[in-house]
């Protein structure tokens, strides 16, 4: 079984070149994105179209709904699975997405974290509410760990206090006696390479198109049936039309926040992807393309 990955800004064209792969080469799809995992979310995540889907098997799409835990560490497990299939069905693999840092954590490891019961899974969400005062307090306790993440990183916050509650053990101690183990030993990634101002039209054409197939529709549908309190409740294009319902933002405040925040987005995605992999194969779209061909 051979595998790659093909990473790259929001709106670049990264599922559209992994249909275009997986076709040529016999493999499935395993999306790395935040929002696509989760059904129900389908605008707001530009999820590809059913038909896309029907195109070739996807894998890390609709695969919970959005008040059910999620975490890298489940995330990793979908991935062995998915493995798994691509072996007994010979087929090989694409990774693509925007959340590089599922890849990133294929390719460096995680360590064995302890397994919490509900009971202080609901504790550490409780905490979660005021998540300066989680952080405050885990920097008291273990400024090692905690002063080499950001005040606002949610997910490390999280897994911190997981640790602690579950354990009773600092997480950088805890780390310490369970260093990380690689999932990926080598994978050939392929970067698409896209001009700013293109970007960016992609971007306005993107967001254009999710106000008028229903975005306000769905983020009433899913508010309604979840409340604002689960984490892709706070998701770009999500929290701008919540704003919006709420009126404090009119309709063309609503799309020109969205593609500022999109644009913002993908220059973060574009600084994470250069500092944490090596050897990165970057090229166009077009070139790419014609590359996979």
């Amino acid at each position: 079984m051979n595998q790659i990955a093909i990473i790259g800004p929001t709106a670049s064209g990264k599922s559209d070149l992994a249909i275009a792969y997986a076709l040529k080469h016999n493999a499935y799809i395993l999306s790395i994105d935040s929002l696509s995992i989760y059904k129900e979310v389908n605008i707001v995540s530009a999820k590809p179209s059913k038909e896309e889907l029907a195109t070739v098997p996807h894998f890390g799409i609709d695969e919970l709904f959005i008040n059910e835990y999620f975490s890298v560490d489940i995330f990793i497990e979908l991935y062995k699975k998915v493995v798994s299939t691509c072996k007994k069905e010979n087929k090989n693999l694409v990774i693509v997405g925007g959340t590089s840092f599922y890849l990133k954590t294929l390719l460096s490891g995680l360590s064995h974290l302890p397994q919490a019961d509900e009971i202080i899974r609901q504790k550490v969400r409780l905490e979660l509410n005021d998540i300066k005062k989680a952080y405050k307090k885990l920097l008291s306790i273990d400024p090692e760990y905690m002063t080499q993440i950001a005040q606002n990183d949610r997910y490390r916050i999280e897994k911190a206090l997981m640790i602690l509650e579950t354990t009773n053990t600092i997480p950088s101690q805890w780390f310490k006696q369970n260093p990380p183990k690689p999932i990926i030993q080598d994978l050939d990634i392929y970067e698409i390479k896209v001009k700013r101002e293109i970007l960016r039209q992609r971007i306005i054409q993107r967001t254009v198109k999710m106000l008028k197939n229903g975005l306000i529709d769905e983020v009433c549908f899913l508010e309604r049936k979840y409340t604002r309190l689960p984490n892709p409740m706070k998701s770009i294009g999500i929290v701008e039309t919540l704003d919006y319902l709420d009126g404090k933002i009119n309709k063309k405040e609503l799309e020109e926040l969205i593609i500022i925040h999109t644009a913002q987005l993908a220059k973060r995605q574009e600084t994470f992807n250069k500092s944490q992999f090596l050897h990165v194969k970057k090229s166009t779209f077009e070139e790419l393309h014609k590359l996979f061909h």
